[in-house]
């Protein structure tokens, strides 16, 4: 049943994109400049998760790649790289200049001077899930860099903003804007037949399931690829030749749960350190979360850190919060 397990993969980029053409454009006008050996403007790419940011983005590069030789770039994940120095160090490792800089010892200083010397082609950064960030200063070291551009990946404007210090935000307010929207269920459907198309094999579901799977997503496009791929494994595993009602209605749980685990996952040590406190307690209000919160950490960070963190996990539907002010209360989505 299934022909390319590749493409099942809600993180695979595919070799052609729907549904976000004018998106898609916009990034394109902002990264032109490189065509002609230029840098290219910053563009920031806003909305919820699953709706195509970062396939955009990396699309939009590979498209550059293709027809431009003489031009460096590099994708940084800031869940993963969410200290200054990490981040550096992934930039720097883009251009191959990483190689004797040590993680325990090197000063952050020597990164920054070697990031200051860089005098290659335009560099194109893209910094995924950029509101991870914990030291925000680090974009206004890549600014800096007369040929280093940026696409940086948030979910809200907003909560972005309120994270950077004045120099940093002055500096991105002219930046290129592009908000993505959830996807209907039209647009889900046809991702997901682009997806059978390229990885099942072509019997093996009905677009009225495929409806259904969209339907259910809610907009998300991760949701609605991981449902279709555990589906199919289930029926491979069973040794069904087709997709049954009954496999996609046990996949819909499995694959939120998935997701869910990955996203815990990937949450920085104090982050996961207030999701496992709201887990313990099963029911919070946020004083009480932060004292406990305190009481716990080393070198705990501020109470306004730990509320971003909050709407970070409520956003990605890892907590949920109740009530407003002094009632509110927040407990994991289970």
């Amino acid at each position: 049943m299934i022909t390319d397990a590749r493409v099942l993969d809600p993180t695979f980029v595919p070799a052609e994109t729907q549904h976000r053409d004018a998106e898609l454009n916009t990034l394109s006008a902002a990264l032109n400049p490189i065509t002609r050996g230029e840098p290219a403007e910053t563009a920031l790419l806003f909305g919820p998760s699953g709706v195509g940011k970062t396939c955009i983005a990396k699309f939009a590069v590979d498209q550059l790649n293709d027809t431009v030789a003489n031009f460096n770039h590099a994708y940084i994940n800031c869940w993963q790289n969410y200290s200054r120095f990490q981040t550096l160090y992934r930039v720097l490792e883009g251009i191959g200049q990483s190689l004797d800089i040590h993680r325990e010892s090197t000063p952050t200083d020597k990164l920054l001077d070697r990031l200051r010397d860089y005098d290659g082609p335009p560099y194109v950064i893209i910094l995924d899930e950029v509101d991870q960030h914990e030291d925000t200063s680090v974009l206004y070291d890549l600014y800096r860099v007369r040929e280093v551009s940026m696409v940086l990946i948030a979910n809200r404007e907003v909560e972005l903003f309120t994270q950077l210090d004045d120099r940093v935000a002055s500096r991105l307010t002219a930046a290129m804007r592009i908000h993505f929207d959830r996807y209907g269920v039209a647009e889900l459907v046809s991702i997901l037949e682009d997806r059978v198309r390229w990885g099942l094999r072509e019997d093996a579901i009905t677009t009225d399931q495929l409806e259904r799977i969209a339907d259910a997503a809610a907009g998300d496009a991760r949701v609605a690829i991981s449902t279709l791929r555990t589906a199919a494994r289930n029926a491979v595993e069973q040794g069904r030749n087709q997709i049954t009602d009954a496999l996609i209605e046990e996949a819909e749980p499995k694959a939120m749960a998935e997701i869910q685990q990955k996203t815990v996952q990937k949450l920085t040590e104090h982050q996961r350190l207030v999701y496992d406190i709201i887990n313990d307690y099963g029911e919070i209000e946020p004083g009480e979360l932060y004292a406990e919160y305190r009481d716990q950490a080393d070198n705990p960070r501020t109470e306004r850190t730990i509320r971003n963190y909050l709407r970070k996990l409520c956003h990605y539907n890892l907590v949920q919060a109740e009530g407003e002010g002094r009632r509110r209360v927040y407990r994991i989505i289970s």
